[in-house]
């Protein structure tokens, strides 16, 4: 163990007086901030104060033995093994006590930074005297402690705002967002940002530079940011908009941001130990706390979604091909083209290959506006996407995406179609939201190299990609699908074939459900309201809007025809197919709209839809909305998770988040029925039975976990 630990952090002074601290741990690819390693730093630390009481050093250098990351964070296991507020406040201290030692080093520090430089890493950087970061595109600098539902809690949350100014600080801070090497230099976050292979050489001319002539401040925009924040009027002013701003966004579900924002608050003007200290404090205030604990969870499974998957080596994708240039189609491609892949998108029409290529061209000129990327970039990866009618390229291509109409004897033609001008090694997938794979593959000569690749509307800012195997996928297309998945920095759950796969299967009876409530006499500002309240990001009645009633129609249908009473169409939802309305996309559904944007409920809808009019309508308490929509869809993952549709809960539950915005903070869907007690959601759903009909029959396997006395996770 003791080697491990000094094999971790090792120190070299060279003949220049520069002491070289050098993280590196063994058999890892980053480097995490361990309890072990901060004791080893401590002691190392000690080392450097009686080098430099004799003369011996001049300078320190921090810098990673990884290429391409600099540290990783701290280690979130020892997070989640902390459940005494006390205890987590005192590690809080601690860790504080070590990086005030360096911060309190008598000559100059410095951190050279190469790639990712997150959470305790940043707030080591930040406690040297300055900062020096490679323009690598993996060089990414953040606090993203607020993602795991605490602060900064090793001086970050104090420091920060002193370097770069609060109002910097705190959109960092508060959204647990990461900025490359040019904008930390434009914020001040660090000195200069230089060439990947210049870094070191830089570091150490610019270390003994300063031992000579004192380190400078780093100089970073914002000068009117910087005169706002002279008072303290000012900086009340900063933090109010900023929590105005959290409470916008999180509905007050999510209290780490808003400790943050009251840590910022309290220690702008005191000095750096007691402001410390108030720092320690909110730290032990949120580290032991359920949402804490269930945002961990999540952070487990995003990690987890990076690994899982068949043991069989990837085809190699540079090249892929998009048949079906509509809206996803135009989508797909320019994801793809986003993340350097050349595309042959193909249509069999004219015209839709130039709306296809008009989306894509308004995906990029909106990243460009939002400063993600330059023109010239954004023109450069545009130009990947090659338009086409016919079926030139696709000889080379390693991937084919089909995403053409919703019908299984069009997608079946396609794909026929689309094989025979295939390499025997291309991979071929289908971009369906609820139709059999392993139908599909009846028509291929080759099903093993074909699969589902389900990605959500809208494509660039939906992170869930389902990857479906058919009865016949290999593990070799299976495996590609994943890793192509990933390259685009997407999350993907693999899932068995089934009807509706798994979003949509258990999205299925949440939605319907809300139709019920429509037959009970509930408005629908109402339902949606209950929704949104229990932590939804769009009650159910607007996502069915957002999604396209025609299309959410659809996928009904086929829930219903394989599974029958269970998913019968609620009236008002079956009803709403002879309207017309399209949704969102069509301008009226439950919602009015009016350039894209929700207005307000249609109270015409309500006599379409067979109900009474909205003054006459029931009223039902919250919390009975919210059991009614939530605990359908618990028992419908518990039917299939004994399906095998899916591997573990949490595949449910990382699939829910990713793909319909389950509430993050609740852990998932199967975490929040553990955390409620399958013996109170069985009763809940019994009850349920008895008054509303079979649908809430409870799942075999529910009845058995709460005879256990045991949850989804055991």
């Amino acid at each position: 163990m003791v080697d491990t630990e000094q094999a971790a952090l090792t120190l070299d002074i060279d003949g220049d007086g520069v002491a070289w601290l050098v993280f590196d741990r063994p058999n890892s690819k980053v480097n995490l901030l361990t309890a072990a390693l901060m004791t080893r730093l401590d002691a190392l630390l000690g080392e450097i104060e009686a080098a430099v009481a004799d003369h011996r050093v001049r300078a320190v250098i921090l810098r990673s033995g990884k290429d391409g990351t600099f540290f990783a964070g701290a280690d979130v296991d020892e997070i989640a093994g902390i459940t005494d507020p006390v205890e987590a406040t005192a590690k809080s201290r601690e860790g504080q006590r070590i990086f005030r030692r360096l911060e309190g080093l008598s000559v100059p520090t410095l951190a050279a930074i190469d790639g990712t430089c997150v959470g305790g890493g940043t707030e080591m950087a930040l406690a040297c005297d300055g900062r020096l970061a490679s323009d690598h595109s993996s060089t990414r600098i953040g606090l993203p402690e607020v993602r795991l539902g605490i602060i900064p809690g090793f001086g970050g949350t104090v420091r920060l705002p002193r370097v770069i100014g609060l109002m910097a600080a705190s959109d960092l801070i508060l959204t647990g967002r990461t900025v490359d090497a040019r904008k930390a230099r434009r914020l001040g976050l660090v000195h200069e940002s230089v060439p990947p292979s210049m870094l070191y050489e830089r570091a150490r001319a610019l270390a003994l530079e300063w031992a000579g002539t004192g380190v400078p401040r780093a100089r970073h925009a914002g000068v009117l940011a910087k005169l706002a924040e002279g008072t303290g009027a000012g900086r009340r002013l900063v933090l109010w908009q900023a929590r105005r701003q959290t409470l916008k966004q999180t509905q007050g579900n999510y209290p780490a941001p808003l400790v943050a924002i009251r840590v910022m608050r309290r220690t702008a003007a005191l000095p750096l130990d007691r402001a410390l200290d108030v720092e320690a404090q909110a730290v032990g205030e949120l580290i032991a706390s359920p949402i804490s604990k269930n945002l961990i969870h999540v952070f487990h499974l995003m990690e987890g979604a990076k690994k899982t998957g068949p043991d069989a080596a990837p085809v190699d994708v540079e090249r892929v091909a998009v048949l079906g240039a509509g809206t996803m189609g135009g989508g797909i491609a320019q994801l793809m083209a986003y993340n350097d892949l050349g595309v042959r998108l193909k249509d069999i029409r004219a015209e839709a290959l130039s709306d296809g290529l008009r989306h894509a061209r308004g995906l990029f000129d909106k990243a460009v506006e939002r400063r993600r990327m330059r023109r010239r970039e954004a023109d450069r990866k545009m130009d990947l996407i090659g338009p086409t009618l016919d079926y030139s390229g696709f000889g080379n291509v390693e991937l084919v995406i089909e995403a053409v109409v919703e019908r299984m004897d069009v997608k079946k033609a396609v794909l026929r179609e689309t094989e025979e001008k295939l390499d025997e090694t291309a991979v071929l997938a289908s971009n369906t939201s609820a139709l059999s794979i392993t139908e599909m593959q009846s028509a291929l000569a080759r099903p093993d190299r074909f699969c589902g690749m389900h990605f959500f509307n809208p494509v660039h800012r939906m992170p869930l990609i389902e990857v479906i195997r058919g009865e016949n996928s290999s593990d070799e297309a299976v495996a590609t699908v994943l890793a192509v998945s990933r390259r685009l920095g997407k999350t993907p759950v693999l899932v068995r074939d089934g009807p509706g796969f798994l979003v949509n299967r258990i999205l299925g009876p949440y939605l319907n459900e809300a139709g019920w409530l429509l037959a009970d006499g509930v408005a629908i500002e109402t339902i949606d309201a209950a929704l949104t309240g229990f932590g939804m990001p769009m009650g159910p009645l607007r996502l069915l809007d957002e999604v396209g009633l025609d299309v959410a129609g659809h996928v009904a249908d086929i829930l219903q025809d394989a599974f029958g009473e269970r998913m019968k169409q609620s009236p008002p939802l079956a009803a709403i197919a002879g309207t017309g309305r399209l949704g969102k996309k069509g301008g009226l559904g439950f919602y009015r709209y009016e350039g894209g944007k929700e207005k307000e409920p249609d109270e015409e809808i309500y006599p379409a839809l067979g109900g009474a009019v909205p003054a006459e309508r029931s009223e039902m308490p919250p919390e009975r909305i919210t059991d009614r929509c939530v605990l359908i869809m618990a028992n419908e993952a518990a039917r299939l998770l004994d399906d095998g549709i899916a591997a573990s809960p949490g595949d449910v539950d990382l699939a829910m988040i990713t793909g319909t915005g389950f509430p993050p903070f609740r852990g998932g869907l199967l975490r929040y029925a553990d955390a409620a007690g399958v013996a109170t959601v069985l009763a809940r759903l019994v009850e349920f039975r008895n008054q509303l009909g079979p649908r809430f029959e409870p799942a075999p396997r529910i009845v058995r976990y709460a005879e256990e006395g045991r949850g989804f996770y055991g």
